[in-house]
């Protein structure tokens, strides 16, 4: 079998078809709501960050498991169609992952997951050099032993990793000691270290695992990010906000692209925080995915929020 080509990035995670509900309001329980329709969308975390910064100019690759349905076809005619170098595991007879997401009219979404046992990405579905020849390895955590054993080959080829967790899965500190950037959920840090201050939460995470930066996301708050030296706090862009979906994928994406591009840390942040509120200006994970120019206009340009004080 032919080597695989060198890329920038390497994702290993999930993907997902989105059916976007539009609605004005949460539904309460018990009742019935109308709605006037519905947008399916390609999504899923790291298929999304990696989508995005194939569009930003890097070389990408992905790797994940899909069903033989007509869901993992269009899957993979935009993986072909962007340049992606798409790894796919097809498990035969089977339904690709699906999301239902409801959208207010905040653009606040609320997400409930459809997915097979048999679509879980195990070990035995990678192979070592679609992992090492990569410059950066980008994983989530749903799929925790494939990750486990994507991140030991990354570490071992001296490929730097960088997660996207947002719950406590099984095993899931097997995998943080194999992460470089950790970049977290807002209440994952306190819920994975028992420390009610975020900023304890951070620095113990760092020390625990040895990650080079830990990080949490903070939707209208922005970031706040650890380095081992000093906090840095970053505010997020205020835009107009159609659909939030997909926001933390894109976030993760526009981390990866600075931390290639070599940029410091604090632009690395921004243009990341820059690259999510533009996504959230369109309707699904991947529908407000700009330009790098569209970014950079948008960091000059947008007011920022006003963060507020962190819980001690």
């Amino acid at each position: 079998m032919t080597e695989p080509s060198l890329v920038d990035l390497v994702g290993v995670g999930l993907n997902a078809t989105d059916t976007l509900i539009a609605l004005p309001t949460y539904p309460e329980r018990g009742s019935k709501v109308k709605y006037s329709h519905t947008n399916i969308l390609l999504g899923g975390q790291t298929a999304s960050a990696v989508m995005a910064c194939q569009q930003w100019g890097l070389q990408t690759r992905y790797v994940g498991k899909l069903g033989d349905d007509d869901a993992a076809s269009r899957h993979a005619r935009a993986f072909a169609d962007a340049g992606v170098d798409a790894r796919i595991v097809t498990v035969p007879q089977a339904s690709s992952p699906q999301s239902l997401i409801i959208v207010d009219e905040g653009g606040e979404r609320t997400v409930l997951n459809l997915r097979e046992d048999r679509l879980r990405l195990t070990p035995a579905d990678l192979r070592p050099e679609w992992i090492t020849r990569a410059r950066a390895l980008h994983v989530d955590g749903l799929e925790t032993p494939a990750a486990i054993a994507a991140a030991r080959w990354a570490r071992q080829a001296g490929v730097p990793v960088i997660a996207d967790i947002d719950e406590l899965y099984p095993d899931v500190e097997d995998l943080l000691i194999n992460v470089d950037h950790l970049i977290v959920s807002r209440n994952f840090p306190s819920v994975l270290t028992g420390e009610r201050s975020l900023e304890r939460a951070l620095r113990l995470m760092r020390s625990r695992y040895q990650c080079t930066v830990t990080a949490a996301t903070l939707g209208e708050d922005g970031v706040l990010a650890w380095d081992g030296d000093s906090f840095h706090r970053r505010a997020a862009y205020r835009v107009r906000v159609a659909d939030t979906t997909g926001a933390g994928d894109i976030f993760h994406a526009g981390y990866i692209y600075g931390l290639l591009r070599g940029w410091p840390l604090e632009r690395q942040l921004d243009f990341a925080c820059a690259a999510a509120a533009l996504n959230c200006t369109a309707t699904g994970a991947r529908g407000g995915i700009g330009t790098v120019e569209a970014i950079e206009s948008l960091m000059t340009s947008a007011p920022r929020y006003t963060p507020v004080p962190l819980a001690d």
